[in-house]
């Protein structure tokens, strides 16, 4: 398929638009025009994803987290991005992000499915009607206690090591979720009545300003339940691009528990 006709498909399900006004989303590296036969779909565009990718032959990498955030200066062999795209444009690639964008769109509705949740409110509305927007806020079906949630949570989404701020034997009805980084979103949790907020990038303090709100953490971290873009997005396009070969990363955790 032409780049173009990808990129089209790409933008009216997950149009930039949606995506906060902070982000970087779209097409950040290569172009627009070029024919693309094999996709990679992967979290993050690290070097070790762009060497698979280049192994491959691909045309394409599709990640989550944008490649570039910031200012480029310089693109050179010596500086850690610079490696990358240098990568990605010697093995004629292209790179293409879907944030906040894909989080409004389709985050939080796939991490609610894979929970076994049907009925939930937006955690942090992006649109004026509040229909859309990045996490969700939901009651359980019946209390369980934090600890059995949190062990729940890492079943649900094979995760090695979560971590918990709060008493594990505190009952929970309602829940608040933030794939990604959940920091400073304790306080939309806290006005939806969410007794735990579920997320990623916790640190101690963090962690401790959320106890002192009266809200429990379940730390999944980061790439805890943001790694179902992978599947989610291998099986979007092959739906919608079915003349082009997707590959999915592996699922790998930045960490390793010792």
């Amino acid at each position: 398929m032409n780049g173009k006709e990808i990129y089209s498909i790409l933008q009216e399900h997950f149009p930039d638009g949606a995506a906060l006004n902070w982000d970087n989303v779209g097409l950040l590296c290569g172009r627009m025009d070029r024919e693309i036969k094999k996709i990679y779909v992967t979290l993050d565009a690290d070097m070790k994803s762009v060497e698979r990718a280049a192994a491959l032959g691909a045309d394409l990498i599709l990640t989550h987290h944008p490649l570039i955030f910031s200012a480029v200066k310089r693109i050179n062999e010596g500086d850690y991005l610079g490696e990358r795209l240098l990568k990605i444009i010697e093995n004629h690639m292209a790179c293409y992000a879907m944030h906040t964008n894909y989080d409004v769109k389709r985050m939080g509705k796939i991490a609610a499915e894979r929970m076994g949740i049907r009925s939930y409110e937006i955690l942090e509305a992006t649109s004026e009607d509040g229909a859309e927007g990045i996490g969700f806020t939901a009651d359980l079906p019946e209390a369980v206690s934090l600890g059995e949630y949190g062990r729940k949570i890492k079943a649900w989404f094979h995760i090695p090591e979560i971590r918990i701020y709060g008493d594990p034997e505190q009952k929970i009805d309602r829940i608040s979720v933030c794939p990604g980084s959940a920091k400073g979103m304790e306080d939309f949790a806290r006005a939806q009545g969410g007794q735990v907020l579920i997320g990623g990038d916790f640190g101690h303090h963090e962690g401790l300003d959320c106890l002192e709100k009266q809200i429990a953490v379940i730390d999944a971290g980061h790439y805890g339940i943001e790694h179902i873009f992978i599947e989610d997005m291998t099986a979007f396009l092959k739906r919608y691009c079915p003349d082009v070969q997707v590959y999915p990363a592996p699922i790998e955790y930045p960490f390793q528990s010792i």
